[in-house]
């Protein structure tokens, strides 16, 4: 188990995932366009991985020994540029030419245009196949670094994402870790609606996976299993991570709401939004 982390750094590093959410409503209603609800949904496992979790040097993007994250949900990026800027990548103000053409931060990931990206991202169900050959690289390049996949609960209706599960354990890649966004909703609806994958950590368990369920907005609970997952890189059991969220997390109207999906607020929506956040205690 992960040692106990104290209260100021879990506050500290809560204090950070709502600085990215901030980042996420100003960006979108720069753009007039982006994936909100997804990234709010976000906003805490990412402020984890980025600020805690994670051996990252953010002065050599490409340093081999780095660990790699991969956003296989990548409408989702916003959130990732916000933990990018805020880390050091590239400045801040970067941010709000999200969507624009030329920006570094386009409509989806591209790892040739924005430093710190490890894969280029948004075609569905991508990510944890990559994930899983990074792992597999890892190993036979004899590197120590470990590999997180971020998908979307909707996302696992993709077919090729159990077929990188099957692999991943059939390898034994301990080196990675998937972190299942589980906040219940997708562009035309509920998850459950849709097409159901539940019952999820059953699923995965047959597979041959590790697996851990958390609130993914308790912090200590974000770090402890996270760490956890980075500890046991060597075990050879892939770690799966349910994360129960929220989408839209931290603005009251958008919270559940299938409409934030792909929605960006306007002039007088963004103002609350902030407000809600705690607009003038940035990070």
């Amino acid at each position: 188990m992960a040692e106990q982390i104290d209260g100021t750094e879990l506050s500290k590093l809560a204090g950070i995932a709502n600085q990215l959410r901030r980042d996420v409503i100003r960006m979108t209603h720069a753009s007039g366009s982006g994936h909100p609800g997804g990234s709010l949904s976000a906003a805490d496992i990412l402020a984890a991985l980025y600020f805690k979790v994670m051996r990252l040097n953010p002065a050599d993007p490409s340093d081999p020994d780095r660990d790699r994250f991969i956003l296989s949900k990548g409408h989702c990026c916003p959130i990732q540029y916000a933990a990018l800027a805020r880390r050091g990548y590239f400045p801040v103000e970067q941010l709000l030419t999200l969507r624009r053409y030329g920006s570094i931060c386009q409509g989806h990931p591209c790892m040739r245009m924005t430093p710190g990206l490890d894969m280029t991202s948004g075609s569905l169900g991508n990510g944890p196949s990559i994930g899983g050959g990074m792992a597999l690289a890892a190993r036979l390049d004899k590197r120590d670094y470990r590999v997180f996949v971020m998908v979307g609960d909707g996302e696992l209706q993709e077919g090729m994402v159990w077929e990188a599960f099957m692999s991943a354990a059939h390898l034994r890649l301990g080196r990675l870790c998937v972190v299942v966004d589980k906040n219940g909703l997708q562009v035309d609806g509920t998850v459950a609606e849709v097409m159901s994958v539940d019952p999820l950590a059953d699923k995965l368990t047959a597979f041959g996976w590790a697996v851990r369920e958390i609130d993914g907005h308790d912090m200590a609970a974000v770090v402890r299993a996270l760490e956890d997952a980075y500890a046991a890189k060597t075990v050879g059991t892939p770690t799966a991570i349910i994360a129960r969220t929220v989408k839209g997390k931290g603005v009251s109207f958008m919270e559940n709401e299938v409409a934030w999906h792909g929605l960006a607020p306007d002039d007088e929506q963004t103002a609350r939004a902030l407000a809600e956040l705690g607009e003038g205690n940035e990070a």
